[in-house]
């Protein structure tokens, strides 16, 4: 058996398409075995985008012609596009209607704290805090003194 070029793109599309389509198919389930919002909205975005695009790239690699892959293309941008907005919008629902608790909402550390207890300057902020300082590692008050 010889190995022409086509067989072989052919080979690898409709191994891609299987591992696509396997990634919708483990979306779909996540959406039905989920029991809260975020978990649900979180299985039908991420593997259902890499599942779709992964599609689309076997299909693209089936065929031949310039405007098929054009028009692939154009696809995979709309999704990429438009499914993160949509879970955008439906997880701001959510927790306008309350559906998600604030408690369940995790923003990550606030602007102002450092990592791992080192302050801005590369020093300890709990040495700084412990001497009467400020964690920020400037001993000055902005506070005119009296």
């Amino acid at each position: 058996m010889t190995w022409t070029m086509d067989s072989v793109t052919d080979g690898i599309g409709m191994v891609l398409i299987l591992f696509g389509a396997l990634l919708c198919l483990t979306a779909a389930i996540g959406l039905l075995r989920f029991r809260d919002l975020l978990t649900r909205m979180h299985a039908a975005t991420k593997p259902q985008v890499l599942g779709v695009l992964l599609v689309l790239l076997g299909v693209a690699l089936s065929k031949e012609s310039g405007l098929h892959i054009g028009m692939l293309l154009l696809v995979g941008v709309f999704q990429m596009l438009t499914i993160p907005v949509g879970a955008h919008m439906v997880g701001r629902a959510g927790f306008r209607t309350g559906q998600v608790a604030p408690s369940d909402v995790h923003l990550g550390p606030p602007a102002d704290h450092a990592p791992s207890g080192k302050d801005a300057d590369g020093g300890d902020a709990t040495a700084d805090e412990a001497d009467g300082g400020e964690a920020d590692g400037d001993d000055t008050d902005d506070a005119p003194s009296r």
